[in-house]
């Protein structure tokens, strides 16, 4: 992978925004300092929430950039990172880079003051290789600040290709499609079609945030969808409540669910990453659930005992919920950002690399993850089904929004809209629950 010749001339570029840390050592390895781009340095230090094998991956990734530029770069994960990088930048302890999961905590840190404006050369990059929508993830204010990295894209269902080829059904087109599916399942095997699970400790009910997601985009689409996250829409106008509606088809009916587990309020004791051995194991022949869930078959197994094959003619495989008409693409997902707290040469080299398709093709080629930079290579992702969700994220037709709630104020968005799918399943009322999350807009 040959490094591209902008890389290793990158000039230096005056940067708005204020000083980080003054010595290079210091702490996680803050560079800046009062040293502008006219520091030298060999070691830029990055921090984010990726952790285990995946930390190990992205420090690979840098492998060809240092060979190229002499530039060493060491990410270091932290499993609490989202709780702790505020404090670590307001008290003087940030970063040279940090990887940022959620726009809203980007904000967050942009308000601090500390945030360096992206460089020009950055800015192109991302002009270049990602959409505008992912652009303006990383721009508050008019002022461009972070890069975008990785994907992840929501909205699958995962399904069985062999259960479907014995019952003779196919993968729907349209919402109404999908309901005629699952009425058949049911009457084929006597029990749900669908899976289903919202456990996931102080977090729970965040899956179902995505369903509704989901729901609001496909029926309403993008604009009600935008306004929805401002705020100028609220949870009690009819578009939320239709979304509402539309997800209660399914999860609220005890026809439908919880295959393999229970009746619709087991929903909120199953852990959201059990479904996937659920679906290997035939005991439920739908889920929806993120492209991330591919790596959960790993550690499950089939009925036969075998780990499950994840292909399109396989033992499972994935389809994108459809919405209403067939053939509209509309999708949410999400993603991490890059953030600087330091403007020396080191660091926007650093920062103008992670841009590019280069950086893309070496981390998806490790294996696991996706992006959506438009010049990257998806053929090079680690599975073909990767390699399908890739395609969708550069697709220049897809409409794409970031994940709604990782968007909306921490007090509905990871607050009151996670509770409220809880209550709901449990049997809250719909007009109640959605005048509740509502509520949290006023904590």
């Amino acid at each position: 992978m040959a490094l591209s010749q902008r890389y290793r001339l990158l000039a230096p570029i005056a940067l708005v925004g204020v000083a980080s840390l003054a010595l290079a050592g210091c702490a996680e390895g803050g560079s800046g300092g009062d040293g502008g781009s006219g520091d030298t340095k060999d070691t830029v230090r990055i921090s984010g929430g990726i952790t285990g094998v995946e930390a190990d991956d992205l420090n690979a990734s840098f492998k060809q950039f240092t060979e190229d530029t002499g530039i060493k770069v060491e990410y270091t994960g932290d499993k609490g990172f989202e709780g702790n990088i505020v404090t670590k930048v307001t008290g003087g302890d940030a970063p040279d880079i940090a990887i940022v999961p959620q726009p809203g905590l980007l904000k967050t840190l942009v308000d601090t003051g500390k945030v360096m404006e992206a460089p020009e050369a950055v800015e192109k990059a991302v002009d270049e290789n990602w959409s505008e929508d992912w652009k303006k993830y990383g721009t508050f204010d008019d002022t461009f600040y972070a890069a975008p990295m990785l994907a992840n894209l929501k909205g699958y269902v995962w399904y069985s290709p062999k259960q479907f080829a014995e019952w003779g059904v196919e993968v729907p087109k349209t919402w109404d499609e999908m309901i005629t599916l699952t009425d058949t399942i049911v009457e084929k095997t006597g029990g749900p079609a669908w899976c289903a699970g919202f456990s996931s400790e102080a977090a729970s009910g965040w899956p179902g945030t995505d369903w509704v997601e989901d729901m609001v985009l496909r029926q309403s689409g993008p604009e009600v969808y935008d306004d929805w996250v401002a705020g100028d829409v609220k949870f009690t106008d009819p578009e939320i409540k239709e979304a509402f509606d539309a997800v209660g088809q399914i999860l609220l009916n005890p026809e439908y669910v919880n295959a393999g587990y229970g009746d619709v309020k087991s929903i909120n004791s199953t852990a959201f990453g059990d479904v996937a051995s659920a679906v290997a194991s035939g005991k439920c022949a739908l889920t929806h659930q993120a492209s991330f869930l591919s790596a959960n078959f790993l550690d499950t197994t089939t009925a036969e005992g075998n780990v499950p094959e994840v292909a399109p003619e396989g033992d499972v495989y994935a389809f994108i919920m459809p919405g209403e008409n067939e053939g509209e693409l509309q999708v949410e997902g999400g993603g991490e950002f890059v953030a600087a707290f330091s403007d020396d040469d080191a660091t926007q080299q650093v920062l103008e690399f992670m841009a590019s398709p280069e950086f893309a093709d070496a981390r998806v080629e490790l294996g696991g993850v996706i992006s959506a930079n438009k010049n990257a290579d998806p053929s090079l992702a680690s599975s073909e089904f990767l390699q399908e969700a890739m395609k969708i994220m550069q697709d220049e037709s897809t409409t794409f929004r970031f994940d709604a709630s990782d968007l909306m104020p921490a007090t509905v968005g990871s607050g009151s809209f996670w509770k409220g799918m809880v209550d709901w399943i449990d049997g809250k009322d719909t007009e109640t629950v959605l005048s509740d999350i509502q509520a949290g807009y006023e904590n």
